[in-house]
């Protein structure tokens, strides 16, 4: 049987490389690539690597957008998250963007193999810390009723939700893990296409349809 091929994409380099050497302490295991940013990773990962592990910061950029990316590329990739964020934005917003599995960085080197091995075998796995509050955030969504805005992608809708919380594009940039740039061009596409005139119209068109509210 084949080793499990297997890409580091992690911007901190003690992480990066302890995790490296840990997965190649590992039978069936083999470390092809390591990449401390989102260019190198997009560089780098091709036709060789079965598993990726991917941070969720990249310096100025997001491994949310990056997991992406690669899996548009190659749609038999599989990408396990490993991150320090917990919150249900960030857990939704990496599977959604074609993540088979989410681990926090706390994770023992024996869930993160057993992860690592999973994922390789098509399944999708969440570490136990994450698993009980996103199946409860998408038991909530499932039961929410219609969905306002149908015009908008889920992403677009997300961020119009966080506008009419009243953040701004940095902390919305921040809690859904996308660069300021994606954020900004997700906020005109939304104008554009409810034909909103300004943020502060986005805002109370929102509201009145029920986002923005706890």
């Amino acid at each position: 049987m084949s080793a499990v091929r297997v890409a580091v994409v992690d911007d901190h380099p003690v992480f990066r490389l302890g995790m490296a050497a840990l997965l190649r302490s590992l039978d069936g295991i083999e470390v092809t690539v390591e990449a401390a940013s989102a260019q190198e990773a997009l560089a780098a990962i091709g036709d060789g690597v079965d598993v990726v592990v991917m941070d969720l910061h990249l310096g100025g950029d997001s491994g949310v957008e990056v997991t992406r990316e690669l899996v548009r590329r190659r749609p038999d990739l599989r990408v396990l998250v490993v991150t320090m964020l917990e919150d249900d934005e960030s857990v939704v917003a990496s599977v959604r963007a074609g993540a088979r599995g989410y681990l926090l960085k706390g994770a023992t080197p024996g869930e993160m193999e057993r992860a690592i091995r999973a994922v390789a075998n098509g399944e999708v796995i969440l570490g136990p810390q994450v698993a009980a509050r996103a199946m409860t955030y998408l038991s909530g969504a499932r039961t929410a009723g219609a969905v306002p805005f149908p015009e908008l992608t889920d992403r677009e809708r997300e961020v119009l939700d966080l506008v009419a919380r009243g953040y701004d594009n940095a902390t919305i940039s921040r809690r859904l893990v996308l660069s300021p740039k994606t954020v900004r061009n997700h906020v005109a596409k939304v104008l554009t296409k409810l034909n909103l005139p300004d943020r502060s119209a986005a805002i109370l068109r929102a509201r009145e349809s029920g986002l923005g509210q706890d």
